[in-house]
């Protein structure tokens, strides 16, 4: 069930101005009311654009540029189709610039929703902290987005005449730290659909856990230096916050299967979600990750789709390998192999999902006398995934079944099979940002990397939670970091937090799938953060670019 929609009295977007294109920043915001509002519901309403300032980039290009930039998927284009000018080739490569056009949304976006809140908190009156706790929370969020992408970012905090020069990336990290530890316990304690979506104490541990255990990374004095071995000194601040969420009995991992809670029915219920973005393919659009994994002949195989997918997305056939452990839920992230039809998010193998075609159509280079006779065939998707011999250059598959068929689909985030011509292939599921597995997870690499051990609790114990809840077979000897970051990969698949991982591990410059047909990006360390996109730059003319780019 979804949350209702609070209805806004008054907007404030029309008072936002994006950090890439400021102009007059002089606007008396209080002269906009003629009642200055100071109630909790007020606050709320105000509040909505706030947390939907990042639907639109989470729901798309955020997602896209963790996913493709790390070892989890690649884009495809099939023929001349879905090459774009190479900009999702580019992140698999590891050869983006300021110029690729997935990185201006999540750089405004964040800077967006930071005026907003930065206006909320001023037409309030900073003075009145129980109100304004939430907006600075999910301010030190979009902080948390620019610093974690870009690196240093413009620190604002209230009206400003000119946007200022940016902050490093270690000032923002701390900046972060401070507000979270001044509001966390003015944010409601409450969990519920009143709080789903929306600031509270628990989302603010969440990031504060989630801060700390990136802050060797955040707080290197350049990217490049950064290895897993770099002492951090926030490990036994990780494990607290932890502690926190772990101790208020608020959540826990069994509310729902493992799928269950990714459908395009959940929502607050979900007792694992901690903090989620909303959406709804009516009323919260954005959110579009099907399209992009749906298999390009087979759209009503997943759900009835009234429009074309994209169907270029396709799990690296590394990534899909630690998919392995007997009996875990979490296999059924992928699916591949033959095809059939799906009644109730379940396989109908009484139902083989088949196609009208021909030899040639399987096979564009296929030419015999027989090429163009006509049959049914059975779709089978499989694992590997081969470029055409002129594929390099656009990583190339085909687009004939057998390149459409290449790769392995996500199917967590399930479509709604309801879903209409006028949705414009939105979807209804919710994208959680903050989990309790993850904090689990968490507590046990902080642990291993050196933290103190709590409330009887070990690494291989924390782990083992999540392995009884998918029904995998439990550890019986203590995990390695290793271990921990394959626990990761099968908990977190498409969830945009794969980049942030490897980061963390040293591991982001490793070989995977086409990344040797640019070998440079392998060693490349400055593409730890991304560049500030060039229309920001053009704009702040004052900026430097960020090293390397």
């Amino acid at each position: 069930m979804k949350p209702t929609l609070l209805i806004r009295f008054l907007t404030l977007s029309a008072l936002s101005f994006s950090l890439g294109s400021c102009t007059d920043l002089d606007v008396d915001i209080k002269s906009q009311l003629t009642e200055f509002p100071d109630s909790e519901r007020a606050a709320e309403a105000i509040l909505a654009d706030v947390y939907a300032a990042y639907r639109g980039a989470m729901g798309r290009d955020h997602w896209m540029v963790q996913t493709l930039s790390a070892d989890e998927a690649v884009s495809v284009s099939m023929g001349t189709d879905w090459f774009d000018g190479g900009r999702y080739r580019e992140f698999h490569l590891h050869n983006w610039n300021a110029d690729n056009g997935l990185l201006p949304s999540i750089w405004n976006d964040a800077s967006t929703g930071i005026t907003l809140a930065n206006n909320a908190i001023a037409l309030f009156g900073e003075d009145k902290e129980k109100l304004t706790a939430p907006a600075r929370a999910i301010r030190a969020y979009y902080y948390f987005i620019l610093m974690d992408n870009f690196g240093a970012a413009p620190l604002i905090t209230g009206p400003v005449d000119a946007v200022p020069a940016r902050s490093s990336r270690a000032e923002i990290c701390r900046f972060i730290e401070a507000e979270l530890l001044a509001v966390k316990d003015l944010l409601p304690t409450t969990v519920s659909v009143a709080t789903y979506g929306k600031a509270t104490k628990y989302m603010a541990e969440a990031l504060l856990a989630k801060l700390y255990l990136n802050w060797a990374v955040y707080t290197a004095t350049d990217v490049a230096n950064y290895n897993p071995s770099t002492q951090n000194e926030k490990l036994n601040d990780v494990v607290a916050m932890c502690d926190q969420i772990i101790s208020s009995g608020q959540f826990n991992l069994t509310s729902h299967k493992f799928m269950a809670k990714f459908r395009p029915d959940n929502g607050y219920q979900v007792k694992d979600f901690i903090f989620a973005i909303p959406y709804d393919r009516e009323k919260q659009q954005g959110m579009t990750y099907s399209r992009f994994w749906i298999h390009r002949s087979a759209q009503n195989q997943f759900a009835t789709l009234p429009q074309s997918v994209g169907g270029t997305f396709r799990v690296l056939p590394s990534y899909l390998e630690k998919f392995n452990l007997a009996g875990d839920e979490r296999n059924a992230s992928y699916i591949g192999g033959k095809q059939y039809y799906w009644s109730n998010y379940t396989e109908d193998k009484t139902r083989p999902f088949l196609i009208r075609t021909s030899k040639r159509g399987i096979d564009q280079d296929y030419n015999a006398a027989d090429a163009d006779a006509q049959f049914d065939w059975q779709l089978e998707t499989t694992k590997e995934i081969t470029l055409r011999s002129d594929g390099a250059a656009t990583l190339n598959v085909g687009n004939d079944q057998k390149g459409r068929s290449m790769g392995y689909r996500s199917i967590k985030f399930y479509m709604d099979v309801a879903v209409t011509s006028a949705n414009q292939r939105n979807q209804s599921n919710d994208v959680p940002v903050f989990r309790y597995a993850d904090i689990l997870l968490m507590k046990a690499e902080a642990i291993l990397r050196g933290a103190t051990a709590t409330n009887g609790q070990t690494a291989q114990s924390l782990v083992n939670q999540i392995r009884a809840y998918v029904n995998a077979p439990v550890l019986t000897a203590a995990p390695s970091l290793q271990d921990v970051l394959d626990e990761r990969a099968r908990e977190f698949a498409d969830e945009s937090w794969r980049r942030n991982d490897l980061i963390r591990y040293g591991k982001f410059e490793d070989n995977w799938g086409f990344r040797s047909l640019y070998p440079a990006g392998m060693s490349e360390k400055f593409r730890r953060i991304f560049p500030v996109p060039t229309t920001v730059l053009n704009v702040n003319t004052h900026w430097q670019q960020n090293p390397g780019y």
